[in-house]
């Protein structure tokens, strides 16, 4: 699928096997500055989740060239797999073959998949709290981290406060509404 301009697509890739992707915080920490080097200059980030085994972000693509901006994508991959590669004596890909992109329809479509991503540690019981998840986005909406990779004004520009993301997003939860899964 070409990544076209102008346009809010859901990014998600995950591991070969169910191996680890991260093993620990400074594995994720390091793949967010790999995204911020190689993806910023193409996307404005929205939401994002690194999960132990699998990664979701909600982009909007600002960049025409399409070509440079899928490159960009292998080049993130590539250079985080040589590093896990070669500080835990492994070799081989890391990630399964294709980051998948899904064309986000509307507004609503996207505020389920950002509520989607957000919600992907409470789901799968790595926490009680969406807020408790480092290695999210949601930290950055409500307040708790003031992180320089997310967007926020679309969400500003839909919620009122801070409080009625939360509850937006608590009732995703706990309606377990979501457009698609990743599996």
């Amino acid at each position: 699928m070409e990544l076209e301009p102008n346009k809010y697509y859901h990014l998600y890739n995950r591991s070969n096997n169910h191996e680890l992707l991260f093993r620990n915080r400074d594995n994720y920490i390091y793949f967010l500055s790999k995204y911020k080097k190689y993806l910023s200059p193409f996307v404005n980030t929205l939401a994002y989740c690194l999960m132990p085994d699998h990664f979701h972000f909600s982009v909007y693509v600002k960049s025409n060239d399409s070509i440079t901006l899928k490159k960009s994508i292998g080049l993130l991959l590539s250079s985080y797999t040589k590093a896990i590669n070669k500080s835990f004596s492994r070799v081989g890909s890391l990630f399964q073959q294709h980051t998948k992109t899904k064309l986000i329809e509307d507004d609503k479509s996207l505020l389920t998949v950002i509520s989607y991503i957000h919600q992907n540690p409470k789901r799968k019981n790595l926490v009680n709290n969406l807020e408790d998840w480092e290695f999210s986005s949601y930290q950055d909406y409500i307040g708790l981290r003031e992180g320089t990779l997310v967007d926020k004004t679309f969400i500003q520009k839909n919620f009122t406060s801070i409080e009625s993301f939360k509850l937006f997003s608590l009732s995703k939860v706990e309606k377990n509404k979501f457009i698609y899964e990743l599996h």
